[in-house]
Parts: C-alpha cells; sequence; structure tokens
C-alpha cells in the first residue's frame, strides 16, 4: 500500500508541516532532514505533485498551449519541453485549442487557476485579449514561434532561412519561380519566409517571381499545385512547409513530372519523411525537439527569476537533396553542345 505523507511524519516522529517543508524545500533541521530522505528513500514514497503545489509558494507545473496536434512541428516541441522540464523537476498540462483564438485565451485563465508556475505558448498571433489576460494571470510567458515587442519569446529564424533557399535556388539557375504558402493568417509562415525568399531572388535579378497561396493540407496544395503548373509553368515551386511539399509531388506525378528533371521543389521544417521520398526533398531542418528544450529551460529560468534574452533564435540546417535541379549545368552543357 503506497504511504501518504502522514505515514512519512509518523514514521519521523514529526508533524505533517514538517514534511510538507521538506518536500518544498523550505527550512528544517539537518538531522530531521536527514531522517526524512533516508524514510523516503526507504520506503519509496512519492509525494502527490499537485496537492503539493496548491499549498507551496511555487508550483511545478508549467501549462503549455498548442493550436494543434496534428503538426509534426508542435509535436516534436513538445516532447522537448516536457523531456527538459522532467529533468528540472516541473511537469507539463498541455492544453489544445484547435486554433481558435478565443480558446487560447481562455486556456490562459484556465490554466492559471490550475496554480501553473509559467505559461509556454505555441503562438501564432497575439491579440489584446491576449495581452489583457497575461497581465492579469501574472505569471511568466513565454512565447514558441512568435516574437512579440513585449513578450519573452524563442523564434526560428523564418525569415533568413528563407533568403537562404532563396539563394539556393536562384545559384542553381532558376529563373520561374513560384511560392506556394499558406493561407491561414500567420506571420511566420505566412509573411518571413516568403520575405526571405523574394530578397534573394530579387538580389539577382533576371527572375519571375509569383506567389500562390493554399492550405496546410495536403489535398488542398496538391490541386493548387496542378493550377500553377498549368498556368505559370515554374521551374520550382518553392514551398512554405514540407506538407505542402508533399502535395505538390502528388501534383507533379499526377501531371506526368519528374523530379526534378521537369519541376524542383523545396520545402521547410526538415521533417523525417523528406529524406526517405524518391527524391529526398530539398528543404530547412528546424530543430524543433532542441527548441522545445532551449524552451522548457528557459520558461523555468524565468520562473526562478533568473536573467535569461529577451529573444532567443533557434538554430536551423539548410539540407540540400535531389529535388532541385542545378540548371546551371544544363544551361553549360546546352552552350558546349552548340559550339561543336
Amino acid at each position: 500500500m503506497a504511504k501518504t505523507i502522514s505515514d512519512i511524519a509518523q514514521m519521523a516522529g514529526v508533524t505533517k508541516s514538517t514534511v510538507s517543508r521538506f518536500l518544498n524545500g523550505g527550512p528544517i533541521a539537518e538531522a530531521t532532514r536527514k531522517k526524512l530522505e533516508k524514510i523516503i528513500d526507504e520506503t519509496g514514497y512519492i509525494p502527490n505533485s499537485f496537492a503539493q503545489s496548491l499549498k507551496a509558494k511555487q508550483t511545478s507545473f508549467v501549462g503549455v498551449i498548442v493550436p494543434r496536434l496534428d503538426s509534426i512541428a508542435a509535436s516534436k516541441t513538445l516532447i522537448g519541453i516536457d523531456e527538459k522540464l522532467k529533468t528540472l523537476d516541473y511537469q507539463m498540462i498541455i492544453s489544445h485549442t484547435s486554433k481558435d483564438i478565443n480558446r487560447e485565451v481562455e486556456s490562459i485563465y484556465s490554466l492559471a487557476n490550475q496554480k501553473i508556475a509559467g505559461l509556454i505558448l505555441l503562438a501564432s498571433k497575439i491579440t489584446p485579449a491576449h495581452m489583457e489576460a497575461f497581465a492579469k494571470v501574472n505569471i511568466p510567458v513565454l512565447l514558441v514561434g512568435l516574437e512579440h515587442e513585449k513578450l519573452y519569446s524563442l523564434i526560428y529564424n523564418d525569415y533568413n532561412s528563407g533568403y537562404d533557399i532563396g539563394n539556393c535556388i536562384v545559384q542553381k539557375g532558376h529563373k520561374r519561380i513560384a511560392y506556394l504558402g499558406a493561407r491561414e493568417k500567420d506571420l511566420i509562415i505566412g509573411r518571413q519566409r516568403v520575405d526571405g525568399v523574394l530578397k534573394a531572388v530579387n538580389e539577382h535579378g533576371g527572375c519571375t517571381f509569383k506567389q500562390f497561396e493554399t492550405t496546410f493540407k495536403i489535398q488542398d496544395a496538391q490541386k493548387k499545385a496542378e493550377a500553377i503548373i498549368d498556368e505559370f509553368n515554374p521551374t520550382i515551386i518553392v514551398c512554405a512547409t514540407d506538407k505542402i511539399a508533399l502535395g505538390v509531388l502528388k501534383a507533379a506525378h499526377m501531371k506526368g513530372l519528374k523530379i526534378p528533371d521537369d519541376l524542383s521543389i523545396t520545402g521547410f521544417g526538415g521533417h523525417d519523411i523528406t529524406e526517405s521520398i524518391h527524391p529526398g526533398l530539398t528543404t530547412i531542418q528546424f530543430h524543433y525537439k532542441a527548441a522545445g528544450e532551449k524552451a522548457a529551460e528557459k520558461i523555468v529560468s524565468l520562473i526562478q527569476r533568473k536573467p535569461v534574452p529577451f529573444c532567443t533564435v533557434s538554430n536551423y540546417k539548410l539540407v540540400e537533396r535531389e529535388s532541385v535541379k542545378d540548371l546551371t549545368k544544363v544551361n553549360q552543357q546546352d552552350k558546349d553542345i552548340a559550339s561543336v
């Protein structure tokens, strides 16, 4: 039968409040501390963390609000947060909002009522209602994926990674470029990535660049890509996510096009499947789990009132695979043939 705090107190010959102070790191005599450590070790006593948190000045729970659970990026970030919090003796409480802004705001109050010590929000947008809620609950808040001038944040380097993708494709001779992004109002995927790509394209000059919109669903991306191929006939389609790129890959197959001979494709995310498909997808690899671990470290530091950078930028890597054709080599071969 599992031991209770009363059992531990009786075995140690102390009051329950003394055991509670010990469990919460409060001041007790050294001899009593050693006695309690020995008894807890021998009995395997596991304290009720939630009950402890309700009585302690500082809880051991961190609330995490996530807009969608069907996202590989979100799931890997959550894994990183959870694993790191455990090593720091904190626990995660998740609130899923299905991309509903009103539910996000409600979750802030709901989690605060559960005595959380801090809050992590995987955010795409911050409204005045969010800011009002943050002010009222008065707990440390960290945004992941979105930078805000008044809130601590951890962001992905979307603009620079977009610039790197843009440089990569124009250096390989692509001049007729389509960008297929998300129709949803997402400041990161909706603007920063395409702005980075566009900067690189404009710097090189001589390119025709056209932007198109779809949803995050593979089927919708496929239908849109089929129309893009018919109407615009690009040499490459730069996709705002790897998931969108999978839809474009399916569209090319349905059109009888070979990748990359007839059409090149790139993505953002760096998910495992991008290496497994054929041809492998050139993409930006974001380190989502590592970002989650860093977010956990950062929120705990904020809870403990330690100094942390106001904005932390997560690393990324440009992974070049077989989905992008080097047209400069093709053009050079054509020149060589013409000169013979």
